[in-house]
């Protein structure tokens, strides 16, 4: 007879104890352990199971339909190339970022084009979503609804339906009878992401699930379900800014570079075709401190302005800040800069800031923050006009990016003419006309530009 267990669970990364710890030994977070009850020998039987049959790798046949179109361009480039049968979906991200809204207008738009799609809900009634789609417009089809919490009655429903895509919003409010814990909990989280697992293989439907993610941590976060499921999609940015930014975290079928930009406004969330020119309104044209550096998010060049402010501090401890940009990368520009260029930084505060929102760790922004720390520095404004780009070393050398004509043809699709990258994409790059490019081999010639 089975027996009840208590076992403790990391809510950020599942972590299994057997007593409570106040720090995971997994994530090293504090204080993310709660008490859970497991029935020990469950779901065990004692028949024969017959053996499996592998199969030929050379006689397994694919089909160029395997993959459904969302009606959104970035959406679909983010997935790689579109919706893939069969597989299993986590939208993640904060309360009201609008996860909910952008799944179903996905619906709306598979809808229109004939797909049969099936969207269960465990936290808005009938009327609610109806006065949503509403509010988003455009339903010409009909669009399966259902209001239901327990996963075997959503099971039975799937089964019977059959739909080519089922939305689960959200996965914290799914339960299975089986499971003694209560619903949202790490146990029942598991198990009902694994139950629609195995549905999404056998009936070849695409199922995506919402994560929810609390600051006050009392449910399961989706850090517990990420190697469970094919794909993971994370919404950044402040639920009160105009700009969200959709970022594949992992991605079985695709790249987990790629990122797409959408603006939130009363009718729904849109596609943001330009983000360069987005993320670069309103900028300073003659205000020290300001560069335009380019990143490479996936195949996507962007364009994104780095601001730096560096004053005298008024403190034994000179403050240092940074928001979009790590916090270390910047203090080892500034440590580079003192060492290799002379420039005394030691009794100065620095903040930098990375405009429109946007987080970026690539290394090309590195010759970017360098130029906007001394021209923050030395009162000088750089030319709006300029690009710059490159990765630095310690020793002071600027090091080669990749996809460096693809950067530059961006910069001047917007107007740029001159561009500083590093001397080794300079050689090997074709002359872009209207452009003027300086290849700079170490950060002393970067300065001798200033």
């Amino acid at each position: 007879m089975a027996k009840p267990k208590q076992m403790y669970f990391c809510q950020e990364c599942g972590y299994e104890s057997a007593k409570w710890q106040g720090q995971c030994p997994g994530c090293k977070n504090w204080n993310t352990f709660v008490e859970e009850k497991l029935v020990v020998g469950a779901g065990r039987h004692s028949g024969k199971t017959e053996a499996a049959v592998p199969t030929n790798i050379l006689e397994v046949t694919t089909s160029k339909d395997t993959r459904i179109g969302t009606g959104m361009k970035e959406l679909d480039r983010v997935l790689g190339g579109g919706i893939v049968k069969g597989s299993l979906t986590l939208v993640g991200g904060d309360p009201g970022i609008g996860k909910s809204t952008i799944l179903l207008q996905i619906c709306r738009n598979l809808t229109n084009a004939e797909h049969k799609v099936l969207y269960v809900s465990g936290e808005e009634s009938l009327q609610q979503i109806k006065l949503r789609s509403d509010r988003l417009g455009g339903f010409s089809k009909d669009m399966l609804l259902l209001c239901e919490t327990n996963l075997d009655a959503v099971e039975g429903a799937i089964t019977k339906v059959v739909p080519e895509v089922v939305v689960i919003d959200s996965i914290q409010t799914m339960y299975l009878e089986d499971i003694a814990s209560g619903a949202g909990s790490v146990s029942q989280v598991r198990e009902v992401t694994s139950r629609l697992m195995r549905i999404a293989k056998q009936l070849e439907t695409a199922i995506f699930i919402v994560g929810h993610v609390t600051k006050e941590g009392t449910v399961a976060g989706p850090k517990t379900l990420e190697h469970m499921v094919d794909t993971v999609l994370y919404f950044e940015g402040e639920k009160n800014a105009l700009y969200r930014i959709l970022r594949g975290v992992k991605n079985r079928f695709g790249s987990t570079n790629e990122i797409g930009v959408f603006e939130m406004k009363d009718t729904g969330l849109f596609e943001v075709e330009n983000p360069s020119q987005v993320m670069l309104d309103g900028r300073p044209l003659d205000a020290s401190g300001s560069v335009v550096a380019c990143s490479m998010e996936g195949t996507k060049p962007i364009l994104i302005e780095i601001q730096a402010l560096v004053c005298q501090t008024n403190f034994n401890l000179p403050r240092r800040t940074s928001v979009g940009i790590d916090y270390n990368r910047v203090n080892l520009l500034m440590a580079v800069l003192e060492k290799r260029a002379g420039l005394m930084l030691s009794g100065s505060d620095a903040y930098v800031n990375l405009a429109g929102g946007m987080r970026l760790n690539e290394p090309a922004i590195d010759l970017g923050i360098i130029v906007a720390l001394v021209s923050s520095f030395k009162n000088i404004p750089v030319d709006p006009h300029m690009i710059i780009f490159g990765e630095v070393g310690l020793a002071g050398e600027v090091r080669g990016v990749s996809m460096a004509p693809q950067r530059v043809k961006e910069a001047a699709k917007l107007g740029f003419t001159s561009c500083i990258l590093p001397q080794i994409n300079c050689e090997g790059m074709n002359r872009i006309e209207g452009m003027k490019l300086h290849g700079v081999k170490n950060i002393l010639e970067v300065l001798s530009y200033f």
